[in-house]
C-alpha cells in the first residue's frame, strides 16, 4: 500500500489548492498522458508545476471527488469526478505509476 501515500497526498493537495505539496508526490523526471493520444502531455515536475499554477489551481471551485480506488503493485487506478473545469463535472480516470514515493506516471482519462 505504500503506492497510494504519494497518490492520496497529491489527491488531498488538489482539492486544498496547495501547489507546492501537490508538486512535492512527483518525480523529477514525471511523464503525464493525456488518453487516447499517446504522446507525453506533460513532462518534468516544472512543467507540472508551470501547468497547474496557471490551469488549474488558479480556479477556487476546482476539487476532486474520488469514487473509487484500486492499488495493484506500483500502480494506482483512481476513478474521480471532477469539478470546476467545466460548466458539468468530468469524469475522469487516473492511472498512477509510483516509484521509490513518488509519482512516476500518469495516464489520466477524462469523459
Amino acid at each position: 500500500m505504500d503506492a497510494v501515500i504519494p497518490v492520496e497526498k497529491q489527491f488531498q493537495a488538489y482539492n486544498s489548492h496547495d501547489l507546492d505539496t501537490f508538486v512535492s508526490c512527483y518525480s523529477d523526471d514525471f511523464i503525464a498522458y493525456r488518453m487516447p493520444n499517446m504522446s507525453p502531455s506533460l513532462q518534468g515536475k516544472e512543467a507540472l508545476r508551470t501547468f497547474y499554477k496557471h490551469h488549474r489551481f488558479n480556479n477556487a471551485a476546482l476539487r476532486a471527488e474520488l469514487i473509487s480506488r484500486t492499488v495493484l503493485g506500483n500502480n494506482v487506478f483512481d476513478h474521480e469526478m471532477i469539478y470546476g473545469i467545466y460548466d458539468t463535472p468530468v469524469n475522469s480516470i487516473a492511472v498512477f505509476e509510483v516509484e521509490k514515493g513518488l509519482i512516476k506516471t500518469a495516464w489520466f482519462y477524462f469523459e
